[in-house]
This record gives structure tokens, C-alpha cells and sequence, in this order.
């Protein structure tokens, strides 16, 4: 009797361990969502490319009326929509609250309805919230950082009600038209510079 007595606990024992282990594994691969505007989809999602701890980096659109826009359809600024990217990351890697302070090394939150040469109200700054805490994170980050700029931010921070994924080509865009002349000219400026600054590493972390 004691023979199988020690035979069920130890196998209690083991399925015991065999569930915390994979609620472990379950933990380490939860993912969550940050979703931001900050200008031409193609240098923001080229730099959050590059932040370890980032799964992937989606380019679209959100923050309009229109459903399932196309580029053209966005950049005629008639749809309402920002060009955004769709950001998937590792909490346990990196913040939500390190990304807010990214998205404001990464593009100019002080000019309305603009970056650089790049104007309409969908190059606007917006943060897309996806829920309360990440609502909170942000408006505390916007008052932190305008000691760092001095005009006003204009960035919007609103809720998320709609992403829609822009075409193909615009996916991954910077690594795979490097020589083109806004890549070049915008895009590759942008990134060395963030680099010099420690805020990314100048290769992509996501493995696209």
C-alpha cells in the first residue's frame, strides 16, 4: 500500500510541475499591442523594427471613417485615417511605457498635421490606446516629455477603434528599398541617428 501510495503523489508531484511549466511557457510568449502615428508608416515601423523585445511591426492605417482604405485613398486625406503601425511586443522584453518614450524620439510630436515634408492630416501624431492602462501610460509619458521640446505637443491620445493593414509592399519597406531615395534621403538619417543615441540598433530585431 505504501508502494502505491508515494506511486499517486509522486505523480501529482509531476503533473503539478508539468502545469507550472507550461504556464510559464504561456507567460513568456504572451504578446501585446501598441498602435501608433507619427508621420510615414515606412520610418516608424522601420525603428520599432528595431527594438528588441518587438515581435512585428505592421503598417496601416487608423483613426478615420473610411473602411478598408488603400494608400491612395489615404494620402487623397479624405479618408480621416493616420497612417499607423501595429506594434506586437514581449511586456516581458520590453514596456509599453519604453515604447511611448520611443514614439516621441521617433518623429517630431510638435508639428501639426506634419512631418518634415510629408503634410495632411494623415501624417498627424496620434497614440491609439488599446485600453485604460496603456490610455494612463501615455498622457503621463506626453507630460514628461515636452520638457524635451519647445513648442507644444500636438499628439493626439485617442482609442483604438480600427487598424487596417495597408498593401504588401508597404510591409518591411526600408530594409527592402534601402537604396531608394526617400529611404536614403529620410528613413536612413532617421535610424542612425536614434542609433547614435542608443534608442535602437541599427539592424531589425523582428526577424522580417
Amino acid at each position: 500500500m505504501r508502494k502505491i501510495f508515494w506511486l499517486i503523489l509522486l505523480g501529482g508531484v509531476i503533473q503539478l510541475a508539468a502545469h507550472a511549466q507550461s504556464t510559464n511557457t504561456l507567460n513568456t510568449n504572451r504578446t501585446e499591442i501598441a498602435t501608433f502615428a507619427g508621420g510615414c508608416f515606412w520610418c516608424m515601423e522601420a525603428v520599432f523594427e528595431r527594438l528588441p523585445g518587438v515581435r512585428s511591426v505592421t503598417s496601416g492605417f487608423a483613426g478615420g471613417h473610411t473602411e478598408n482604405p488603400t494608400y491612395l485613398q489615404v494620402c487623397g486625406g479624405d479618408t480621416g485615417h493616420a497612417e499607423a503601425t501595429q506594434i506586437e511586443f514581449d511586456p516581458t522584453k520590453i514596456s509599453y511605457a519604453k515604447l511611448v518614450e520611443v514614439f516621441w524620439q521617433a518623429h517630431d510630436p510638435t508639428t501639426l498635421n506634419r512631418q518634415g515634408a510629408d503634410a495632411g492630416t494623415q501624417y498627424r501624431s496620434v497614440i491609439f490606446f488599446h485600453n485604460e492602462k496603456q490610455k494612463l501610460i501615455a498622457e503621463k509619458s506626453k507630460l514628461t516629455a515636452q520638457a524635451d521640446f519647445h513648442h507644444p505637443i500636438v499628439t493626439e491620445i485617442v482609442a483604438l477603434k480600427k487598424f487596417y493593414r495597408a498593401e504588401e509592399h508597404h510591409q518591411g519597406y526600408y530594409d527592402a528599398h534601402t537604396d531608394e531615395g526617400y529611404s536614403r534621403a529620410v528613413i536612413a538619417p532617421k535610424l542612425e541617428k536614434l542609433e547614435h543615441k542608443k534608442v535602437i540598433k541599427q539592424e531589425p530585431q523582428t526577424g522580417k
